[in-house]
Formats: C-alpha cells, sequence, structure tokens
C-alpha cells in the first residue's frame, strides 16, 4: 500500500491502534452529522476491514491519517468507488476528521496529496466529491482544492433517509489538461 506525505502529515496503511480513536470518531454525533448515525465499536472495525480490502483489490482506497510531528491518527482521506445507485459513476474523495483536527487545514493539506495521487499514480481523468447540502465545511475544502460544482448535478442519495441527509451536491475537479466531464 502507497504511502503520501505531506508538509504535516502521513497518509499510511491502518494499524490496529487505530481502531480505538477511529471508532470514538465514529461515535461521535458532531462527526457523523453529515454522515447519519454514530457507528458501534464493531460497526467501525469492519469499516477498516473493507478499507484494506478495498486497497489490496483495487490498489486504492482510504488511508489512516496521522500527524507527522506527533504520530497522532487524526482520521481518514482517499479515493473511492462511487456507490451503486447515485445517478452518476466514477471515483470519489473525501475526508474525515477527528473533531480535535478541524479547523487547521489538515483535510485540504491530505486531499491535496489524494488528488496528487488520483492524477498522477493512477491516472484518473477526474474525481468527484459528495457532500450534503448543509455540509458547508466539506463544501469549502473542496473549492480549496480548486472543484467546481454544476448545481444541474445536485442529487437526492437514495440511500439516504428523508431529511437533511438526502439532499446531496456534487463537486468535479479534472485531471490538469482536461476537461471536467460535465462540461
Amino acid at each position: 500500500m502507497t504511502e503520501l506525505r505531506t508538509d504535516r502529515l502521513v497518509l499510511r496503511p491502518w494499524r490496529a491502534s487505530d481502531l480505538a480513536p477511529w471508532a470514538a470518531m465514529n461515535a461521535d454525533p458532531v462527526v457523523r452529522e453529515h454522515l447519519g448515525e454514530p457507528l458501534t465499536r464493531e460497526q467501525s472495525d469492519a469499516s477498516v476491514a473493507a478499507f484494506r480490502a478495498d486497497f489490496e483489490r483495487r490498489g486504492y482506497g482510504w488511508w489512516a491519517v496521522e500527524v507527522r510531528e506527533t504520530g497522532e491518527f487524526i482520521g481518514f482521506a482517499g479515493l473511492d468507488e462511487v456507490d451503486d445507485g447515485l445517478p452518476f459513476t466514477g471515483v470519489e474523495i473525501g475526508w474525515r476528521l477527528a473533531r480535535s483536527s478541524w479547523g487547521r487545514g489538515y483535510a485540504t493539506e491530505a486531499a491535496r496529496a489524494v488528488l496528487a495521487h488520483g492524477f498522477g499514480t493512477l491516472a484518473l481523468p477526474e474525481i468527484l466529491a459528495v457532500t450534503t447540502t448543509a455540509n458547508v465545511r466539506s463544501q469549502a475544502v473542496m473549492r480549496r482544492l480548486g472543484m467546481t460544482r454544476n448545481p444541474a448535478d445536485d442529487f437526492d442519495d437514495p440511500t439516504a433517509p428523508e431529511g437533511p441527509l438526502r439532499p446531496n451536491v456534487l463537486f468535479r475537479i479534472a485531471a490538469p489538461g482536461t476537461k471536467p466531464s460535465s462540461e
């Protein structure tokens, strides 16, 4: 599994020591506000097993993110195939950080490394990002990355219950030198 490094972060394979802080993040209703119900420890651990399997199968996925200076696990960032049943296909970028790490630019820094890997190493023509219409913090990261939104691409997530998790926005960024598929 490839490891990505930035000035302040390491995006690396998951370790057993990540399971407890990852479960704590997934049990935090503020972290899960735009994702759905908090997860149990078993659900959280199962997600890491799935992340590892996806990386083995595809060669990309969700990296654990740690702070270089301290080695502290702070969340995840990476790439994933768009879920079946959505009105578009492709590869999506994402991130989730512990609340204590919010507001420090870590999400943007990690995502820039992921974009560089997706375009440079994986030769993806385009990378997508999806979030709820209410998740303005993640949308701000998407804009800082140079991603753009066409309101015509907004959609209701068919897997989300009625309510604030259903309306979603779609952002895109094309590989350098190419045009986004929505143009």
